[in-house]
């Protein structure tokens, strides 16, 4: 059994990492604003009031588990910029006031990084709009910044460039920088199965303070 706090537990891949975490007999603490949104329910969950932009409340929420997870997001555009990349400096400035005793982090990152067959990246293709790219780069910022982190032991997940909510299959592939594609071209993954990777991460660490990704 782990003991995780989960940031963001209230979104649509916070709530779907918990409920995954739970099913798996794990022991979670769900680290949100507004504790009355949180509408799940099992004996190994505690749901508590928590800042992830404040390294303060961050070390006092993680204090005493075995992994914080960030599946905090910032809404539109303009949110990720003021969110995500501060978000990761306030979780690795928090986890750092508690030394050896500071549990692993696994942040939820994103897709725009990411390497295409024709050796650009995600965020290169012609005609995205402006919302996007600026979720995609705040997301980029922030590996950034953890890359450049080393007293921490990180992990960074990127989805593929699609994830909805679906089915939980089980199933995924695995890459690191490379955007993973089926036959057709098509990059995706259900929040089900990326939260199934990323409890996969947490249970059997394979990539401790790197970036990798998850598709179909």
């Amino acid at each position: 059994m782990t003991n995780i706090a989960v940031f963001g537990a209230n979104g649509t891949i916070g709530s779907a990492i918990v409920r995954e975490a739970l099913d798996r007999g794990h022991t979670v603490t769900a680290v949100v604003r507004d504790p009355a949104k949180v509408t799940e329910r099992h004996a190994n969950l505690t749901v508590t009031t928590g800042d992830i932009l404040d390294a303060q409340l961050v070390a006092a929420a993680a204090k005493g588990h075995d992994v914080v997870v960030s599946a905090v997001g910032g809404g539109d555009g303009p949110g990720h910029i003021a969110t995500i990349k501060p978000a990761a400096v306030a979780l690795t400035e928090g986890l750092r006031t508690l030394g050896g005793q500071a549990p692993r982090l696994i942040t939820v990152g994103g897709a725009g990084s990411l390497r295409t067959p024709d050796g650009k990246q995600v965020w290169d293709a012609p005609g995205l709009p402006e919302f996007l790219l600026q979720i995609m780069h705040a997301h980029g910022d922030a590996l950034d910044y953890y890359r450049t982190v080393t007293d921490v032991d990180w992990t960074n997940i990127s989805p593929a460039a699609m994830i909805e909510p679906g089915t939980r299959t089980g199933s995924y592939r695995t890459a690191l920088e490379d955007l993973i594609t089926d036959d057709d071209g098509n990059s995706t993954i259900t929040v089900e199965d990326y939260a199934v990777a990323l409890l996969d991460e947490i249970e059997q660490p394979s990539h401790r303070r790197q970036r990798f990704t998850v598709g179909y």
